[in-house]
């Protein structure tokens, strides 16, 4: 758990951790807003939002292009009024669709599940990732290169279930996973494994007393290295936008894009003439 920073007297404001779902699946939100918010403890307020389109789990590529926009589209939802406006952005997905999109465009931190633990994980060493859905190892290693953890990511060992079948039947899930982390460390040769996924959050520590090198929970990955860039981040200066007219997008992704009279088009609200 993360510990709350200490002051001498001083009263530091809680900051506002939003948590982006880019999948459609309530039941995956309410695990990363329980595991988030116990790992932050009193240093934030978390509040997990889904995708208001999509997939009810990312599962290959389409699911995985489609969620980058409604990551997009779920974060501009976020920052109308009255709701808190966020300090810091956490894609709860381990594969992180729309990270370098929404960082570009955002006035504060935004991470991924998966950078977050890229990032964990390589401070013991070169790590291998165990996840659920075999469709993910080329999306993950793709991700990994452009992350910069292409030398450091050993291999990716995955599991026929993906992350949602996983979460559904979790005695069943621990003693899969078990075995492909066991699997894993050795196949590799790893200092360290990541067990990737939202689904799967809170499983690593019932795992990770066996395993014999350190095991990284990509949620609570995410929920320290969020608090870590929240904490390293200037002052922001406004919600962020785009430098560009959006059209055929939801009101509130419009909106933080130029105005049509600035693009010399229609706005996608006003009928055409």
């Amino acid at each position: 758990m993360i510990r709350p920073a200490q002051s001498s007297g001083a009263i530091v404001a809680r900051r506002h951790l939003l948590v982006i779902n880019p999948n459609t699946s309530s039941a995956v939100s309410a695990l990363l807003q329980k595991h988030v918010q116990q790992a932050v403890h009193q240093q934030a307020d978390v509040r997990t939002l889904s995708a208001r389109f999509g997939a009810p789990y990312i599962a290959c590529e389409a699911s995985y292009a489609v969620a980058a926009h409604a990551v997009l589209d779920t974060w501009a939802a976020a920052l109308v009024p009255p709701q808190p406006r966020p300090d810091v952005v956490l894609i709860g997905c381990f594969g992180d669709p729309g990270l370098l999109a929404l960082r570009q465009a955002s006035a504060v931190p935004v991470i991924g599940l998966a950078q977050a633990a890229f990032l964990e994980a390589a401070q013991f060493g070169r790590f291998a990732v165990v996840t659920g859905g075999e469709r993910w190892k080329p999306m993950l290693e793709r991700l990994a290169h452009m992350l910069g953890f292409g030398d450091t990511l050993l291999g990716i060992e995955t599991v026929e279930p993906t992350g949602a079948q996983l979460a559904a039947d979790p005695l069943a899930a621990r003693a899969l996973l078990a075995q492909a982390c066991q699997a894993a460390a050795r196949r590799f040769n790893a200092q360290a494994v990541i067990l990737g996924g939202a689904g799967l959050a809170g499983m690593a520590e019932g795992l990770s007393s066996s395993l014999g090198v350190p095991l990284v929970d990509s949620v609570l990955a995410g929920a320290r290295q969020a608090m870590i860039s929240a904490a390293n981040a200037g002052v922001s200066t406004g919600p962020g936008c785009f430098d560009l007219h959006w059209q055929g997008v939801s009101k509130e992704l419009a909106d933080l894009g130029r105005p049509a009279a600035d693009s010399g088009l229609p706005s996608p609200h006003q009928p055409r003439p």
